[in-house]
């Protein structure tokens, strides 16, 4: 018998075997039966090579029809154990859920290789089409090469620098501006930013609305007072402690969403301090949990279940064909509660 399996034995060779032969993954054997330009030559003839060698034959028509009949939408998230991102989800499956379509969620723990395992995979499933919030470290390309593969795809409350993808997010820059000057209207001047990195443009458009907002008052910037670091309690915690052991202490702070705060909170506690009357402190998200601390939480408030609803729209709209990228920036508000000292209201 030559190195070609006869058409019998060549009806049960699959994806997976054309991968275990040429020491590749399913996605990329995919990749190369679909033509993308993504694949290298080198590895293209590699596949091909195993292609011929077991003789498997590729029924376009039907992963076509499979494409054409599918129903399943993944949601890959960043960090579900955010509630911001818990209520962002339920937005989101709300529209896909009403035009009949199947929500598949991931969690990807701020893991951007765990993200491109979960990505590929989700390829390889013929999805109809995806919402990412990306985790840090997600690059430009990784989104590029679902877009090379036809798959719709939104990026979700992060964006990504490069080429344009369709996004929905908050007005980062204005909300965190908006805050800071409220605590400069209360008369603070050592006003410090906790969380995030600053690798992820979130936290520069958050920081940068903090920075204006200081440079409009006249009042120095310094960098000592930003506490970069992952945005959850953990960083609000060890944030604030180091702050109020400065030489010249904080007095407020602007973090960079309501999770850090609630660590700020704590620490402020184990301090026998509280916010509102020892510490101003505004958050960022507007989550549910944020009226239920003690003391409630001043917040950047953030529609974030229309949010969910404008992705899942988008991804609906590039699904029947119109691929237009869209940047969509949602308008935020400031809450006021008692978290920050001041009469709680809510201010545009």
């Amino acid at each position: 018998m030559n190195a070609r399996e006869t058409p019998a034995s060549a009806s049960r060779v699959t994806m997976i075997d054309i991968a275990r032969h040429a020491g590749v993954s399913k996605s990329t054997v995919s990749l190369v039966l679909q033509a993308s330009p993504l694949v290298k030559a080198e590895t293209r003839d590699k596949v091909n090579a195993a292609i011929e060698a077991l003789g498997y034959v590729y029924n376009r028509g039907a992963a076509n029809l499979r494409g054409s009949r599918s129903n399943i939408v993944g949601m890959v998230i960043n960090d579900l154990a955010n509630p911001f991102f818990a209520e962002l989800a339920v937005g989101i499956e709300r529209v896909f859920h009403a035009a009949g379509y199947i929500p598949f969620i991931a969690n990807t723990i701020e893991n951007a290789k765990r993200q491109s395992e979960v990505l590929r995979s989700m390829s390889e499933h013929d999805i109809a089409g995806l919402i990412i919030c990306p985790a840090r470290g997600t690059r430009p390309a990784d989104i590029e090469a679902l877009a090379q593969i036809g798959v719709p795809t939104v990026l979700a409350m992060r964006r990504l620098a490069g080429p344009k993808f369709s996004s929905v997010t908050p007005d980062n820059l204005r909300g965190a501006r908006r805050a800071t000057e409220h605590l400069i209207a209360l008369g603070h001047r050592r006003i410090a930013f906790f969380g995030g990195y600053s690798d992820m443009i979130a936290q520069n458009d958050r920081c940068g609305g903090y920075q204006a907002a200081l440079a409009a008052a006249d009042i120095p910037f310094d960098r000592s007072l930003v506490i970069e670091g992952p945005p959850n309690r953990d960083c609000g915690l060890n944030a604030i402690g180091h702050v109020l052991d400065m030489a010249e202490p904080a007095t407020a702070a602007l973090c960079f969403n309501d999770v850090v705060a609630f660590g700020v909170l704590s620490g402020l506690e184990r301090r026998g301090l509280a916010a509102g009357r020892d510490f101003a402190l505004v958050g960022f998200d507007d989550v549910a949990e944020a009226r239920h601390t003690n003391p409630p939480l001043t917040t950047v408030h953030v529609d974030t279940g229309a949010l969910g609803e404008r992705a899942a729209h988008q991804v609906l709209r590039m699904i029947h064909g119109d691929t237009r990228p869209e940047e969509f920036v949602s308008d935020v508000d400031l809450v006021v509660r008692a978290s920050c000292g001041a009469t709680s209201g809510r201010e545009a």
